[in-house]
């Protein structure tokens, strides 16, 4: 299992940052290699991405929802992975935006990428493009404030 753990501050309130974070299917147009994000239900996402310069597809499911705070899930189909995304107040405009992530390379070319820090280049290419898209909005596209409880693990 690799982990990988990067972090952005961004020009926006803590409640900006995280209401575009719940727009799972606005993920293509920062996240690189992310091509199509299917929001099932409230906890149920369906992911497409080229990884490796394969096609990939899994399942995902929001384990922890709290606003403003945190976001968290885990694959239920497809290649390990699981991860949390949070939240920080610096000041009144700008947030801190830390993502966790642990995933389990397919294969050899995924193992070697893995191996040569492709993965943490990856994660922080994300949030670069994410703060860029954020700030250059200076809104985001929609919020959902629900929240999921965390369940006790099995």
């Amino acid at each position: 299992m690799a982990s990988v753990v990067e972090s952005i501050d961004v020009k926006v309130p803590v409640s900006t940052a995280y209401n575009q974070w719940t727009q799972f299917e606005d993920f293509p147009e920062f996240m690189e290699g992310v091509e199509k994000v299917t929001q099932k239900d409230d906890t149920h996402l369906f992911w497409k991405a080229e990884i490796a310069g394969k096609d990939k597809e899994w399942d995902a499911e929001i384990t922890e929802q709290k606003p403003d705070e945190r976001v968290a899930w885990r694959n239920t189909s497809g290649a390990e992975n699981a991860g949390v995304v949070t939240f920080h107040r610096i000041d009144d405009e700008t947030t801190r935006v830390t993502l966790q992530m642990d995933v389990d390379p397919e294969g050899f070319v995924e193992n070697v990428g893995t191996g040569l820090g492709f993965l943490d280049r990856r994660v922080k290419g994300d949030l670069e493009r994410f703060k860029e898209f954020i700030e250059s909005r200076g809104s985001e596209t929609g919020s959902w404030r629900g929240e999921v409880e965390a369940s006790p693990q099995r």
